[in-house]
């Protein structure tokens, strides 16, 4: 698969959020306004693509060394380090969305989509560019379905008065199993 259809693919049919259902906390949790979305989306896309891009070479000198053993905790080192430094950055530089983050923020470092992403590439075995195109495209995908879901949750407080068992985050859930079943439709595409 070259790099241009693997970006395709895990942004549609092997969508991260939408077809693996990963990282659903801070997606339900931050998806209430389009503008908290996308600046979440955003700040995953960094994280993920970044630690990506540094954990391959470090899984490749692991692998050298005969020490893979230890991946898992240097890949969840190597998150927080880049949380960390993200976190340090929208303080000093847009504290408005660091403070609409709220505690959101620091749970990138556990949220399952950064360390999959790393997972992924070592059992797929990518080498360095497939992995950034990868990781790239997978936070993108994540991207989307957050911005999505807040767009929907958007239009629904403006047009919908759901029952009061749906209200809230109860209407996500099924939001997000509509938008999973279309997102299949693309599977076969690539």
């Amino acid at each position: 698969m070259n790099a241009f259809e693997l970006f395709i693919s895990s942004i549609l049919n092997n969508n991260i959020a939408l077809v693996f259902i990963l990282g659903m906390c801070p997606l339900i949790a931050i998806s209430t306004n389009v503008k908290n979305a996308r600046g979440m989306g955003i700040a995953v896309v960094f994280v993920v693509t970044i630690t990506a891009m540094i954990n391959w070479p470090i899984y490749q000198l692991l692998v050298a060394t005969n020490t893979t053993y230890v991946s898992y905790i240097v890949f969840i080192i190597t998150i927080a380090a880049t949380v960390q430094f993200l976190e340090i950055f929208l303080e000093r530089f847009i504290p408005k969305l660091y403070n609409a983050f709220g505690i959101f923020l620091p749970l990138i470092t556990v949220n399952c989509v950064v360390l999959a992403v790393s997972l992924f590439f070592v059992n797929r075995d990518y080498n360095f560019v497939q992995t950034t195109t990868f990781a790239f495209g997978s936070s993108v995908g994540w991207l989307l379905a957050i911005v999505l879901v807040a767009a929907l949750r958007e239009k629904m407080r403006q047009i919908s008065n759901p029952p009061h068992g749906l209200r809230g985050k109860a209407i996500v859930f099924f939001m997000l199993g509509i938008l999973a079943l279309a997102f299949m439709g693309f599977t076969g595409l690539v």
